[in-house]
């Protein structure tokens, strides 16, 4: 009986494992705590993602019908409120422009953004590092910099959530110290880290659409596991009851 508790109690502790988000480790990333399995984030996420970047980042590996599936929404929510380029429920997520016009703004098209987590040694905390990071900076093209990936291409598209923000450097130094918020936003500082972690986390799930249906099945397949293991258990003791 003893092996059967701690072969239950194995599996259970596998179950937790499994559906536990991914804790940032120590460092300069402040964590995300995001949480895919959390669906209204992921749909406030999409909200953000579909009126802010969309104009310029594709999710080529996310199709509009399959995105309303996991994120509990209906076709017409998702081809009236996140479908703005006129894409059939089916297709993949484009971006709204062309890659003519994206070379001559930027020099370059703008990444698509289905694997940005999955390619971050930092994941989830790098991206939503990387969307508090912003700060104005006169010297650069675009007008804006980023502590956490210096000389970016990109201006801050959610400035007028976050606001404006500032390097305070060094003494003697071009190295930035802190940022300070000199223009305030829409959203107050701590309503922002909010809506960059609910980005972060629809973001994360684009990476992988599957790992919510892996999560789920999960459960139901350790569950199975430590039932059979059990019942194994019980016939094995049946079996060997009268051998001495």
């Amino acid at each position: 009986m003893k092996k059967a508790i701690y072969s239950f109690a194995l599996a259970m502790g596998l179950l937790v494992g499994a559906t536990s988000t991914v804790s940032a480790e120590e460092g300069k990333l402040p964590s995300a705590g995001v949480n895919i399995r959390d669906q209204a984030s992921l749909q406030r996420g999409a909200k953000l993602f579909f009126n802010y970047c969309v104009g310029c980042h594709s999710l080529k590996y996310v199709r509009y019908s399959r995105m309303a599936e996991d994120l509990g929404l209906s076709e017409g929510e998702v081809m009236k409120n996140l479908n703005f380029t006129g894409a059939k429920f089916g297709d993949p997520v484009v971006s709204h422009m062309p890659e003519e016009a994206a070379q001559q703004y930027f020099g370059k098209a703008p990444p698509d953004l289905s694997l940005e987590v999955r390619t971050k040694e930092e994941g989830a905390d790098w991206v939503f590092g990387y969307l508090n990071s912003f700060y104005v900076d006169p010297s650069r093209p675009v007008g804006w910099n980023n502590t956490v990936f210096p000389n970016a291409s990109m201006p801050n598209p959610l400035w007028e959530l976050q606001g404006v923000q500032t390097a305070v450097k060094k003494e003697g130094s071009d190295e930035v110290e802190k940022l300070e918020l000199s223009q305030p936003g829409k959203l107050t500082p701590a309503q922002y880290q909010q809506a960059t972690r609910d980005l972060t986390a629809f973001l994360e799930y684009a990476s992988e659409p599957a790992a919510l249906q892996r999560q789920r099945y999960g459960i139901w397949v350790l569950l199975f596991l430590a039932g059979f293991t059990f019942l194994a258990y019980l016939l094995k003791k049946e079996y060997w009851k009268d051998v001495h």
